[in-house]
Order: structure tokens, then C-alpha cells, then sequence
């Protein structure tokens, strides 16, 4: 792939395409985001026709078919895609992408490997360049990345959620983190040894049974991909809303298991200031517009108290995520962010509404197995039940570290009448079957 050629013709192109915007806009008229992408291709068409007859009016060779249909697909993801990206996206063995600068890019597999390739552009600010045009395209509304915005979160198009940040750093950096199973169920984490049958079929009753639940871990343990497997397990009659930083669960994609579904994205300010939307007043919002349930992608801050005030007031069967070290740290952490909310809730108070709104948390671990050979492991190594408060919030671990390291039963359950009526109940090995 010639490179070059593919940003010479994407800058011309570009200017087309921003000329034919700002004639709609005097004429009051605008184009979809899918005619502008259909204009597009007929512009990038013209204009490797015209490549191709300046080649051989000097004497050179033109492009084959085959090889004008790959420029013309990568001009479009220059424009409109992630570009020089998409065949790291395009692997299904890779899980995270780290870019510091344009050239210095490494990629993390999943059996744990770590792999420098080759660049992702041309300079620092085209990759730049790449990011901004994915910040416009990307998400629900357009997302700044320049020197007044330096942080940018966003979800690609094939679900992987982008990092990216410039400014606060020597030289622009991007992560990307890989939605390497989007469609997921909790049959495929069994398969993968996530977690074994028993803690499968635990969690699908608990699921039915409309607890709500608090799925927690270190940063790429796999919360997410969890998260997806349990709201796979939610009857499709039911209508969810999400409510995210930035678009990641992708449940509205698959119609066939969640036909009712409404995605929140927060809405970042604009440049001056004003429309930012925060994931609290999504959630508040998001209890007006009938919910079956509500689930929150990822708890980073004040958003807390508003989920937690849902989960305990009717909403039950909710689902989130939250970064913590041990199933049992994520009281504390929660604390914490309640202690940032606008509320301001002391410890005790936080603690009383923990206890009236979780009934079991769900941490996840991930590990490298050196007597494996280093290969990476993610399992489910603990499951806690709130049992209520008495200055702090009291629970057991019913699922627990065993030999390996995945949960096992542990401690009896209290609310097994709750699980055994929807349908499940622990055989003779102290597992679950349904």
C-alpha cells in the first residue's frame, strides 16, 4: 500500500467534501452521515480514476483492479475509518493497542504476548489527524481532541473504546482496548475458563432473578466482556437503557436479543463551554423513560449515588462496572466516589444505601499463568452477597478462591429461595444447575 498516495488523496478529497458542506449550509440543506460517506467513494473514485490515467500517460503502470479497490477502501477509512488502524483491528488475536507517538506502537495479544509493530501514520500530526476525524465520526455527537481538549474517550465502530490524550504528554498518545467478543454469552466464558458451569448457571439465576449487581476488577480483567454475557442472559421482552462515558456495550447492535434498547452517552461541553451532559443526569434521566432495567458501563465518579438510588428504589436487576483491587474494596471505593458527588453522602449513609442496593459483587481477575508459560488467564475469583449494614456495609463470600484460582462455593447464599425460583438449585457437588 502506497501510503503517500492514500494521504494525497484523502487531503484531496477532504476538500472536496468540505466544499460541497459549506455550499449546503449557504443553500440551508445538509447531507446524512451516509450520503456523505457514499459522496465520498464517488469522489475517491474520480479521483483514482484520474490517478490511474495520469500513470500511464507517464509511461508508468496503473493500479490493478484489486489494487484500486484496496486504495479506494483505504482512502475511505482515512476519512471516515481508523485508517492505518484497521488491520490491527482487523486481528482477532489482538486485545490492546498502545501508541506512543505515531511510531513507537505496540500490541498486546491474547495469549499475553506484547509486540512492537510497525507505524500507525506518517507523523505525530497525522495521528492527530486520525484521531480528530474519529472524535467527528464516532459516537453520538462530535468530540473535540486539540489543544483546549487534550482527553478524548470514544467507541469505535467494531466496538473497541479508544483513549487518547495530547498536550499533557511529549508526544500524542493513543490505547485502544479491544471488544474482541461483542456478541458474548456466558456459554463462551465457560468455554474460555472464565468461570466453570456452576458459577454460569449461579449468575443466569441471578440475572432472572433481577438482582442487581456489581461487576469489579482491574483495569482489562474483563468487566466489560462480563457485563455483555450477563445483560445476554435478560429476558428480550425486556427494555434496557445503558448509560456510558462513551458508547462501549453495544447492546441496541444486536436486535434478535435486545430489541428495546436505549444507549445515554455523555455529551462532553462545546467550545464554549456549555450542553455538557453528565452519566448522573443520564441516569436520573433514564428512570422517566420506563426502564425494565438500567445499566451503567462503567462507574468512575459522582454518577454513583444517582445508580445506587435507582438500583434501591424499584429498578432492580441493574448492572455496572467498577475498578477495585478485591470484592471486598469495592464498598470503600464506592465511599469514595459518593463522598465526590454533588450529595456529598458520608461514609455511614453511603454504606445504608450500598446495602439497600447491591445484592452481590462480582470480581474478575486477570492473571499470567507462568506455569503456563506466561500465558494470560481472566477468571471469575470471588462473588460476594450483601447481607445488610451495621456501620459498614456486611457480607459474605459465597464464591471463593480455589485451587486455581477461579471461585468456588464458598458460604451459603441468603437469598437462594429468590434463585430457586427462577428455576435453579445447588446439586450434589455444591454447584448450580439449572
Amino acid at each position: 500500500m502506497d501510503h503517500l498516495l492514500v494521504r494525497r488523496l484523502r487531503t484531496e478529497v477532504a476538500e472536496m467534501v468540505a466544499v460541497q458542506r459549506r455550499d449546503d449550509a449557504a443553500a440551508g440543506v445538509s447531507m446524512s452521515a451516509e450520503d456523505e460517506r457514499q459522496y465520498a467513494r464517488s469522489l475517491i473514485a474520480r479521483a483514482l480514476a484520474d490517478h490511474a490515467r495520469g500513470e500511464i500517460e507517464g509511461g508508468r503502470i496503473p493500479p490493478t483492479a484489486d489494487e484500486e479497490e484496496d486504495l479506494l477502501l483505504a482512502v475511505h477509512a482515512a476519512l471516515y475509518g481508523v485508517g492505518r488502524l484497521q488491520p490491527l483491528l482487523d486481528d482477532p488475536m489482538i486485545e490492546n493497542v498502545d501508541i506512543n507517538g505515531y511510531d513507537n506502537v505496540f500490541v498486546g495479544y491474547a495469549d499475553g504476548r506484547e509486540v512492537k509493530v510497525e507505524p500507525v501514520a506518517e507523523s505525530d500530526d497525522e495521528l492527530v489527524e486520525l484521531v480528530q476525524t474519529l472524535g467527528a465520526y464516532s459516537g453520538l455527537s462530535s468530540r473535540p481532541f486539540d489543544t483546549a481538549n487534550p482527553q478524548l474517550d470514544l467507541r469505535l465502530p467494531d466496538g473497541s473504546r479508544l483513549s487518547a490524550v495530547m498536550e499533557v504528554c511529549d508526544r500524542p498518545s493513543v490505547s485502544i482496548r479491544r471488544a474482541r467478543l461483542p456478541k458474548v454469552f456466558l456459554a463462551d466464558l465457560v468455554g474460555n475458563g472464565t468461570i466453570d458451569s456452576g458459577m454460569a448457571a449461579f449468575l443466569r439465576a441471578a440475572v432472572l432473578a433481577r438482582k442487581n449487581m456489581m461487576i469489579a476488577g482491574s483495569t482489562n480483567a474483563g468487566k466489560t466482556t462480563l457485563l455483555r454475557a450477563l445483560a445476554n442472559e435478560i429476558p428480550e421482552e425486556e427494555r434496557l437503557i445503558t448509560v456510558e462515558r462513551a458508547l462501549e456495550l453495544g447492546l441496541g447492535e444486536f436486535p434478535d436479543l435486545h430489541p428495546n434498547v436505549v444507549a445515554f452517552e455523555e455529551r462532553l461541553p462545546n467550545s464554549e463551554g456549555l450542553g455538557f451532559i453528565s452519566m448522573g443526569e443520564l441516569v436520573r434521566r433514564s428512570l422517566r423513560m420506563n426502564p425494565s432495567r438500567v445499566i451503567v458501563g462503567e462507574v468512575l465518579g459522582d454518577e454513583i449515588v444517582t445508580m445506587l438510588n435507582a438500583m434501591s428504589q424499584g429498578n432492580d436487576g441493574s448492572l455496572s462496572t467498577i475498578h477495585a483491587n478485591s470484592s471486598v474494596e469495592v464498598f470503600n471505593r464506592i465511599a469514595t466516589y459518593a463522598l465526590q458527588a454533588q450529595e456529598r453522602l458520608p461514609s455511614e449513609a453511603t454504606m445504608l444505601l450500598i446495602a439497600g442496593a447491591i445484592d452481590f459483587v462480582i470480581f474478575i481477575e486477570r492473571r499470567n499463568d507462568f506455569t503456563s508459560g506466561g500465558l494470560l488467564r481472566r477468571y471469575v475469583s470471588s462473588v460476594r452477597e450483601v447481607n445488610g449494614v451495621d456501620g459498614r456495609v456486611m457480607s459474605s463470600e459465597v464464591w471463593a478462591p480455589g485451587p486455581d484460582g477461579r471461585a468456588v462455593v464458598h458460604a451459603p447464599i441468603a437469598c437462594l429461595p429468590d434463585l430457586e425460583a427462577a428455576g435453579y438449585s445447588p446439586d450434589a457437588h455444591g454447584r448450580w444447575a439449572g
